[in-house]
């Protein structure tokens, strides 16, 4: 079942997804090299079809980084029942997709190209939808518990920086530069729990 996302303020088709999961799987085997046209080939599209849906290379870029981390779900929770259990549960999932993201080869050769593209389009997008949106997501999961006295914190951003910290740890920026390090879904699991674990510790009531 395709991942739906908002490209330009509309939901992806599926057959937007393919594309984009195609464009993907292409931006790794290049090496960061995605063109219009080789994309054409692997999706057995037309250019007319790309141009009017993405725009040009930096639109379908931008899309491919949209339509990745869209992969990190928003946890699906009653905030208004939330309690310890359910909000753990639901910070393990995001801290596992998450890091399963963050880890994939996708996401590495998307980060290595934002680099390449700092203060640009291109780079504002990873940023955008990368740090900015996973905030957004778990922010509001983070003030249903503190409401329910469940955490104590000074302030959203403080507690989300501490969250984010503990479940990337140096496993990004140890990828970004070549380390081959391999995260299994089992040892995915295991460093979230680890990682929620320890913000529990430092936050839970």
């Amino acid at each position: 079942m395709a991942i739906k996302t908002i490209i330009s303020g509309h939901e992806m088709s599926p057959r937007q997804g393919e594309i984009l999961d195609a464009a993907l799987v292409l931006l790794v085997s290049s090496g960061g090299n995605l063109t219009m046209g080789g994309l054409v080939k692997a999706a057995n599209c037309s250019k007319e079809t790309l141009y009017n849906w993405f725009g040009d290379r930096e639109g379908l870029l931008i899309a491919t980084i949209q339509w990745q981390a869209s992969k990190v779900r928003e946890p699906k929770i009653d905030l208004k029942q939330i309690d310890i259990a359910s909000f753990e549960n639901a910070l393990n999932s995001f801290a596992s997709d998450l890091l399963g993201v963050l880890s994939s080869d996708i996401s590495v050769a998307l980060n290595r190209l934002a680099i390449s593209h700092a203060n640009s389009e291109l780079g504002n997008a990873v940023l955008e939808n990368g740090r900015y949106a996973m905030g957004r997501r778990i922010k509001p999961l983070l003030r249903a518990a503190k409401k329910k006295s469940l955490l104590t914190y000074k302030s959203d951003e403080e507690a989300f920086r501490t969250l984010f910290g503990l479940i990337v740890r140096d496993v990004q920026i140890r990828l970004l530069l070549g380390d081959e390090i391999k995260y299994s879904k089992a040892k995915i699991n295991k460093e979230a729990r680890l990682a929620i674990e320890q913000f529990l510790t430092l936050y839970q009531n």
